[in-house]
């Protein structure tokens, strides 16, 4: 028998309760060291029976109990999430964090629409004593970009949206970025690229990445991250398969853990270009 045990425990105020990440850089540590935890807590159990377990430590204040008081614990998450809707994608169990550590956005595509960026701009207005990182993380086999993809590889399946404005709007975010990358993957590999066997597949892998880059740069310019309290964007794509967080980087082979966005717009041109070159993106096609 397999069994993943994880538990969220609260004890006496410094029982191995983790203080609060003091800059953007030890914030993005944590989440990454976060995410390798938990998938190399699952990794024990790929092969043969037994149980794996992870203690959570939870901070008492964090659920409101402060020396037997009853009160509201203070809202003081270290990063905010943007996330796609999916299911198997739970943000607080992928980084091995508790209650109010991050303010989570979860939305089908990472789409900016108003709303999203209205939370992320509370957040960053709001809870800037402690908020230090804005993650936008994308994930594989993603619905909205697949179903994205099927519509730019066959547009006539569009006619099947138009009645739909609510998932119309979903779609026409992502075009673009889908229409990006396969110019890009087409200057790269060929213009025959799309007749590879693995062509859709890494059209959708390569787009969620994209898409999950140009969301943080887009956070990041937009809602001003970088002018307070050094807040800082990154970027990051939830593999469902490897339960580990990929994040293809400028002049670097390194993919693992998550990632700054590209600086600015001629970066992209470089950013695509080391995206559709990646180790992940070529096996994918073959």
């Amino acid at each position: 028998m397999k069994i993943v045990e994880i538990t969220y425990r609260y004890d006496a105020r410094d029982a191995g309760v983790r203080p609060r990440p003091a800059d953007a850089e030890m914030a993005r540590r944590r989440l990454d060291d976060g995410s390798r935890t938990i998938s190399q807590l699952v990794a024990q159990l790929r092969e043969g029976s037994g149980t794996a377990r992870r203690i959570i430590h939870v901070d008492p204040e964090d659920l409101g109990l402060d020396a037997g008081e009853k009160r509201v614990a203070a809202h003081q998450p270290f990063a905010a999430v943007l996330g796609c809707s999916d299911a198997r994608v739970p943000i607080e169990l992928i980084f091995n964090e508790g209650p109010n550590d991050l303010f989570v956005v979860r939305v089908a595509g990472n789409g900016l629409g108003p709303e999203v960026l209205g939370s992320l701009r509370y957040a960053v207005d709001h809870l800037g004593g402690s908020l230090k990182l804005v993650v936008v993380l994308g994930h594989s086999g993603c619905g909205a970009v697949s179903a994205a993809v099927d519509v730019f590889l066959n547009p006539g399946a569009y006619l099947a949206f138009t009645s739909r404005h609510s998932l119309r709007t979903i779609l026409d975010r992502l075009l673009v970025v889908i229409h990006a990358t396969a110019k890009k993957m087409a200057e790269v590999h060929g213009p025959g690229v799309a007749e590879r066997r693995g062509y859709r597949t890494a059209l959708i892998e390569g787009s969620v990445a994209a898409n999950a880059a140009l969301a943080a740069y887009t956070v990041q310019h937009e809602i001003g991250v970088g002018e307070q309290h050094g807040l800082r964007a990154a970027y990051g794509v939830y593999l469902l398969s490897a339960r580990q967080v990929w994040a293809p980087r400028i002049g670097s082979p390194e993919s693992g853990g998550l990632a700054d966005p590209p600086g600015d717009l001629a970066a992209f041109g470089d950013f695509a270009d080391a995206l559709v070159r990646s180790e992940r993106i070529t096996t994918l096609l073959d």
